[in-house]
């Protein structure tokens, strides 16, 4: 006798059949030589190299040279300061010898010492100097490297916010004057990392100005304030600036020979009365 055993009597649906994912890989052609990906050039690379060298020295030439004029000063100041300890020193030595040989001539000879002897100690002093600046001078490789290492050129973390998302990005579908950059430069953004060069040609202004700017000694010109009046009253200079005598005119009210106006007009200002009616049609003449 056989064991029972279940058995499904469901009719089975068809199995559908599996689709494979074909994938298709699709190389670019060269973007400098134009030749297929399969020719394996090195164009773009060798491009990538020089466009490399080109940043770099349009963004950090400025950079190096304010390094190397900085070095070389610290280096300078530090050299001269080290020969003259050493001269200072040798300029002691020099002195006590001297009055050593000023000493041992007047004790045994009871005379000055020998203009020889003088000679031969100046001309010591002078190989001692010389000695000690070829020695300070011999030191600038040394000192040239210290003040090298003390040079500290900081590098933004990746997940920082601006080497993620850069303003210049077409990906994130922004603008190139996003995250509060302004055009033309003057200084990074709130927050962001110390910028070590001049902006490039992508953050400037690509639209030139039409009109030229003024000279820069020309002085600006004044805006306009809101006039209350037809005439506007004379500014503090303007006043200041009238001869002496000469009263300061008020807010007009119409011409000078108007009633309102304060003071009345001056002596001989004034326009020339209009004709009487009749010179104008021709009636009411003799």
């Amino acid at each position: 006798m056989y064991p029972y055993s279940h058995r499904d009597y469901r009719p089975r649906t068809p199995r559908t059949p599996r689709v494979r994912k074909t994938t298709t890989r699709m190389d670019p052609d060269c973007a400098i030589c134009h030749a297929p990906a399969s020719a394996a050039c090195d164009c773009e690379a060798k491009g990538l190299d020089v466009a490399i060298k080109q940043a770099e020295q349009r963004m950090m030439q400025s950079i190096y040279t304010d390094i190397r004029s900085w070095v070389r000063a610290h280096a300078q100041d530090y050299i001269l300061e080290y020969f003259r300890l050493l001269t200072e020193r040798r300029k002691t030595a020099h002195a006590s010898n001297l009055e050593r040989i000023n000493a041992t001539a007047y004790h045994y000879y009871h005379a000055p010492p020998h203009p020889s002897e003088l000679a031969q100690a100046q001309a010591a002093l002078k190989h001692g100097i010389d000695e000690d600046w070829q020695s300070s001078v011999q030191r600038y490789p040394e000192v040239l490297e210290y003040f090298f290492s003390l040079v500290e050129l900081n590098v933004p973390p990746d997940d920082d916010p601006f080497v993620k998302d850069p303003p210049l990005s077409a990906l994130s579908g922004g603008s190139k004057n996003r995250s509060g950059r302004r055009i033309g430069g003057g200084g990074p953004p709130s927050g962001g990392p110390p910028a070590i060069a001049a902006p490039s040609s992508h953050d400037r202004d690509p639209f030139g100005r039409r009109t030229p700017p003024p000279p820069m000694d020309m002085p600006p010109m004044p805006m306009p304030s809101r006039m209350g009046g037809r005439t506007p009253a004379l500014r503090e200079r303007e006043r200041r600036s009238l001869p002496p005598g000469m009263p300061p005119m008020g807010p007009s009210m119409g011409h000078p020979g108007h009633p309102g106006h304060p003071g009345g007009p001056p002596p001989g200002y004034g326009r020339t009365a209009p004709p009487p009616a009749g010179a104008y049609y021709g009636w009411g003449q003799p």
